[in-house]
């Protein structure tokens, strides 16, 4: 139990520093930020529900007024924003990563974390992220939609990246993935 907290409250820490770096607004009103690849390493690392809870964390923090998000934001405010669907979306983002990873056999973590993260991280976080989008700056979804292609290029970079992180602590260390033992 301790351990599971410990882990949990260094996961949302994670994401904490990944909004450290500057970030970039798209016309949307969006931000590109690195805070994804914390959400999706969530889930990789810790499974689904502690990655699913390490993102609740984050977000509970920031809606009391932590300025955790990117460029320093926080406070309930960033959940009438464009951003909206994208945050509620994360812990859901880490919960499929989780389940996912936790199929299969053991080993190739590379290809499995790749996957886990397009579909988790990326395809559930804009499952909820364009609907949001699109309610928050009363546009159709279809137009939300092409408010969220230019994410794309840096998602699959994240993705990817996500993919070798988990390899390498696989590598270095095969039981540290507790989505493995879920």
């Amino acid at each position: 139990m301790e351990r599971n907290v410990s882990y949990i409250a260094l996961f949302a820490a994670l994401i904490v520093v990944l909004g450290l770096l500057p970030k970039f607004d798209l016309i949307s009103g969006v931000p590109v930020t690195a805070q994804t690849l914390g959400v999706m390493l969530a889930g990789a690392v810790l499974g689904a529900k502690r990655g699913a809870l390490a993102v609740l964390l984050f977000l509970v923090l920031v809606m009391i007024g932590f300025p955790f998000l990117s460029g320093g934001r926080g406070g309930i405010g960033v959940f009438a924003s464009p951003s909206v669907g994208f945050l509620l979306g994360w812990p859901a983002a880490a919960y499929v990563t989780g389940m996912i990873m936790a199929g299969g056999r053991p080993g190739n973590y590379l290809w499995r974390g790749m996957f886990a993260s397009l579909i988790g991280g990326v395809g559930v976080v804009y499952i909820f992220g364009i609907p949001g989008m699109a309610i928050m700056l009363d546009k159709t979804l279809l137009e939300a939609s092409v408010f969220a292609l230019p994410f794309i290029p840096g998602d699959l970079v994240k993705a990817g990246v996500a993919g070798l992180v988990v390899q390498s602590l696989y590598r270095m260390r095969p039981g540290i993935l507790l989505s493995s033992h879920e």
